[in-house]
């Protein structure tokens, strides 16, 4: 299992949200190259970002700053989402050397585009559920679906997706504990890799959701636990390749 520290871009900064709530963020850099470079020099093997304006806008808009990421370190996989609805947006994205794009609103909205997805780009598509009370969100968390986080995920099974990130929406950003419950049993539903996203607080976390590993998770997104010093990622990621 892998830590993946989160890069959350917010008009050119680096930042953390709760819940998703684009008036509620804390400007942890305004140096987001140089802040991946920091999660790169303590080993990380995986990067996370996330274009919030472009979730919000329905296209990127972060994009120039995405781009001197991946020109900056051109050996480290990443993953990236946040207003991601175009083939030209993912043919771009992967051109510059992103490895995954995260596909959310649309998997909700235009599920056949996944699936367009998948057979124009095998292995480079990631699905993102995000679900407030199980329920899947969309347009940033802003709008609230009838689709059930297990029943979507299904709808993906055989479609050659990467991978899904799972969000508990209440608790990302909360520093309350992830929810291991939820995360465990939509890894069980389905045989697409699950990674965990939303609340990682501490090493208990990471030790939970490891004891839980063979469900179907792959890794831990991990935002605010990291720039507000409660986790180290040299010491987390030792403990997962030890256990």
């Amino acid at each position: 299992m892998i830590l993946i520290p989160a890069i959350d871009l917010k008009q050119g900064h680096c930042v953390r949200l709760r819940q998703g709530r684009m008036e509620d963020s804390t400007v942890f850099s305004d140096d987001p190259v140089s802040m991946a470079g920091k999660w790169v020099s303590q080993g990380c093997k995986r990067l996370h970002l996330v274009d919030l304006d472009g979730a919000f806008e329905g296209a990127p808009v972060n994009a120039d700053v995405i781009e001197e990421i991946t020109a900056a370190y051109p050996g480290l996989p990443i993953q990236i989402g946040g207003g991601i609805r175009t083939v030209d947006t993912v043919e771009a994205y992967l051109e510059a050397g992103v490895s995954y794009v995260i596909i959310g609103t649309q998997a909700v909205k235009k599920p056949e585009f996944v699936t367009e997805l998948c057979a124009e780009f095998p292995g480079n598509v990631i699905i993102g559920i995000d679900a407030r009370d199980g329920m899947v969100a969309v347009q940033g968390w802003a709008e609230d679906s009838d689709h059930a986080a297990e029943t979507l995920a299904r709808r993906f099974e055989d479609q050659g997706v990467a991978a899904i990130v799972y969000t508990d929406i209440s608790r990302d950003g909360m520093m309350q504990g992830v929810n291991v419950e939820a995360t465990k049993a939509l890894a069980e539903a389905v045989s697409i890799p699950v990674i965990a996203s939303g609340g990682v607080t501490d090493m208990e976390d990471i030790k939970k959701l490891n004891s839980v590993k063979d469900s179907g998770i792959e890794g831990i997104i991990i935002g605010r636990a990291l720039y507000e010093r409660a986790i180290s990622l040299v010491e987390a990621q030792e403990y997962l390749d030890q256990h």
